[in-house]
């Protein structure tokens, strides 16, 4: 019997150990992200299901890039409404530091988050780890569904900012933020990355036709609170 016939050349062996050193660095990389941006909205405007169905997304993408052993939550505020208390979206996103998919520090904590943050177009990646276009590429994606005044806290009551808490694609409107930090003018709010301005469009303001008419496509900030 020829042993050597079914031995693996020193070729396959290096090819083999090659291989399972390039794909360990990603893996690693996305075991380690605990923050994204959705690469697709939900496809439905501002009906995500409410923050249940909004948290889902965040779990169901980060799951499929290797990053499910956290608990995500969408960076969404609701406000008060029916009896039931307004939900900051700072509130449910845990204590920080949030890493990118290539293991960049966007904020170490939530202070950090609200205030001098590392968030620009090309750390606000999404679970793959890609760019989000942003203004001047086409299409145009760079508004981000948040429902927040820049502190992270919700809206008073009265109107509406959240497309009725997140269950409404034909009434209301939503506060987007722009991901590049890019707008139509100089200011704080074209420059603010979840409290830019209120959706808008032939609908009203929360269908995916209105999200998509002033640069958005129901995309969503997820961190990973533990």
């Amino acid at each position: 019997m020829n042993l050597g016939s079914r031995m693996i050349s020193p070729a396959g062996f290096a090819l083999a150990a090659i291989s399972v050193l390039a794909a360990a660095p990603a893996q690693a990389q996305s075991a380690d992200t605990s923050f994204f941006v959705t690469s697709n909205g939900i496809g439905n405007g501002g009906n995500l299901g409410g923050l249940a169905g909004a948290d889902n997304q965040c779990q169901t993408l980060a799951q499929a890039a290797g990053a499910g052993g956290k608990t995500w939550r969408a960076y969404l505020s609701t406000q008060a409404a029916d009896g039931k208390p307004a939900v900051n979206a700072r509130d449910r996103i845990g204590n920080g530091p949030w890493k990118n998919s290539k293991g960049t520090v966007v904020a170490k904590d939530v202070a950090e988050l609200h205030g001098s943050n590392g968030l620009t177009k090309q750390t606000a990646l999404s679970e793959k780890g890609d760019v989000i276009n942003g203004r001047g590429d086409t299409p145009n994606r760079h508004d981000v569904l948040t429902g927040s005044q820049s502190d992270g806290t919700a809206f008073a009551a009265g109107e509406d900012r959240t497309c009725k808490n997140w269950t409404s694609s034909t009434q209301g409107a939503a506060m987007v933020g722009h991901i590049d930090r890019v707008g139509l003018r100089d200011d704080d709010a074209s420059k603010s990355w979840n409290s830019s301005h209120p959706s808008r469009g032939p609908d009203g303001g929360c269908s995916q036709n209105d999200l998509k008419s002033t640069g958005g496509d129901g995309l969503m900030y997820c961190f990973a609170a533990n």
